[in-house]
């Protein structure tokens, strides 16, 4: 798995996954937060908008957790399975699934390079977050 570069947006070599488009993953590149609202109990209300990190490796996109498993956010999404995420004032209907580990290592390259010199870099890449990697498809 490889993590894409802006390079590959400009030419646009990004391939599809799910139902983002090439115009939605560039948003999700170029911002430096996502906002997730995972589903409340009732399955209806969206919980409070929580700032994370996302990712694009190989046409996903993906979030951790910094708190790891036992952030808020991070047990309603994998529980409810659905929400909503923000970014540059666009709200999209998503649904939430536990990334698998063959994705690990690239992603922890994609932080690497989207926030170079980041003293969080670390902390995302550490067990807690690593083990609480959200892949986000739209629905």
């Amino acid at each position: 798995m490889t993590s894409k570069t802006d390079d590959q947006f400009d030419n646009g070599a990004i391939t599809m996954a799910g139902n983002w488009s090439s115009d939605e993953l560039r948003e999700i590149a170029d911002n430096n937060d996502l906002f997730v609202s995972p589903f409340r109990e009732d399955g209806t209300t969206y919980g409070t908008p929580t700032q994370t990190w996302a990712l694009i490796v190989d046409g996903e996109v993906y979030v951790r957790a910094a708190r790891g498993p036992t952030s808020n956010w991070y047990q309603a999404a994998i529980r409810q399975e659905a929400g909503r995420v923000r970014v540059a004032d666009q709200d999209y209907e998503v649904a939430f699934a536990p990334a698998g580990d063959d994705v690990a290592d690239a992603i922890d390259a994609a932080y690497e390079a989207k926030y170079p010199g980041s003293s969080a870099v670390s902390v995302m890449q550490g067990d807690g977050p690593k083990s609480a990697t959200v892949r986000i498809t739209p629905r």
